[in-house]
């Protein structure tokens, strides 16, 4: 090694250096896993934006959620037809219809696990409702670390959004064992699978454009005693890149002489289980999303007899849980604008998707002779006539 002291020689001229070509190997280490960071950017961009499994669990949750409309109901469960607040939430903005706007909340929550709502008033009554990108916010908290308001940047901006009763703030958030503050997003919790996942779709690339080979080295092991010329060693590399190297030259047999031998340095696709390795780090996205795998494609899980029991085991335990626990929030924080005594839930009846679990209820309650009319109407979801 040409190096200076105290690493090479201790004085004198460090000698050149040589090129010895006798019998050689080339070998690489293992190192340590390179794991994703877990920013709210990074993961959108490896994960929502790269990852297919992980942009179709986000947007079947989303999009399915938030196609589900809200009812609004009084203190005494009598629904409120055509009430402002519901207006408001079928167009909360210029920009957004209700469709568009939940899905996109729904999104913040599934990526970052904080969603950040701004209420917009002219006068006395609620006019608009806008979302803030959860990597530009910021809780601010009182010296006690209670949340008193949003601070929102853009650029060099930055504003105070108040929260609490009466604020125009709203922080919407999923369970974090260890933050008070911010809520534990899914996608950071599929992040070793993301990472396996776009891995392995980087591996197989690599792996085409280099003549879909594995990685290996040419040992050089001369029977007789003899080394490889300089003239040799660069004939031989010239050779391997103009020849043997790229997608357009897969398949080309190697011809090996002299005493060269091809040694495999990495495992092939079939001992490393390439298929399935990949199909696992799917389904453990799929589960961390809490979506059923059979609806996103992934092969050999059957969990679930039918797509129709999936799509209700969707609802049921991943979607429905996720949209009742945003109307209560969104019902607690603009309840007051509109009078105070106000309600939201979602109106399972319109749900296309449990319309076989809702004929079953009302083909059970209808053949119940036992109830009276009014009884069959509340057992079904109807207030009393």
């Amino acid at each position: 090694m040409n190096l200076p002291w105290p690493f090479g020689r201790r004085g004198g001229a460090v000698p050149a250096e040589r090129k010895h070509h006798g019998g050689f190997v080339a070998f690489q280490m293992a190192a340590d896993a390179a794991w994703t960071r877990r920013d709210y950017a990074t993961l959108s961009r490896e994960g929502f934006m790269r990852n297919p499994v992980a942009h179709r669990a986000v947007r079947l949750v989303a999009e399915t959620a938030g196609a589900i409309p809200f009812l609004a109901y009084d203190g005494q469960g009598r629904e409120l037809h055509d009430h402002p607040l519901i207006e408001l939430l079928a167009r909360p903005n210029e920009r957004q219809a209700g469709h568009g706007f939940m899905e996109t909340l729904y999104g913040h929550l599934l990526i970052a696990g904080n969603a950040y709502v701004e209420r917009v008033e002219a006068g006395e009554t609620a006019r608009e409702l806008h979302l803030l990108r959860p990597d530009r916010v910021t809780v601010a908290t009182d010296q006690s670390g209670w949340p008193t308001a949003l601070e929102h940047r853009e650029g060099a901006r930055k504003r105070i959004v108040p929260l609490g009763g009466g604020g125009r703030g709203l922080h919407l958030t999923l369970f974090h064992p260890l933050d008070d503050l911010a809520g534990f997003p899914p996608m950071q919790a599929a992040a070793m699978a993301l990472d396996i996942h776009n891995a392995a779709g980087r591996w197989n690339k690599a792996l085409l454009d280099n003549s879909a080979r594995p990685s290996g080295a040419l040992v050089y092991a001369p029977k007789e005693g003899g080394n490889m010329s300089e003239e040799q060693y660069d004939r031989l590399k010239e050779e391997l890149e103009e020849n043997y190297s790229g997608a357009m030259r897969a398949g080309r047999p190697l011809i090996l002489e002299g005493g060269l031998d091809w040694k495999a340095m990495a495992l092939s696709p079939r001992d490393m289980d390439f298929m399935e390795a990949r199909n696992g780090a799917a389904r453990d996205i799929a589960l961390a999303f809490g979506v059923p795998p059979m609806l996103l494609g992934i092969p050999g899980d059957a969990t679930y007899a039918n797509y129709a029991e999936a799509n209700r085991a969707l609802y049921r335990l991943t979607v429905l849980p996720l949209v009742g626990r945003v109307a209560a929030e969104l019902a607690r924080w603009l309840a007051p604008a509109f009078g105070g005594d106000v309600r939201l839930w979602y109106d399972a009846d319109a749900i296309e998707g449990l319309s076989a679990e809702r004929d079953a209820l009302w083909k059970r309650v209808g053949g119940a002779d036992f109830l009276t009319e009014d009884e069959k109407r509340e057992a079904v979801g109807y207030g009393r006539r």
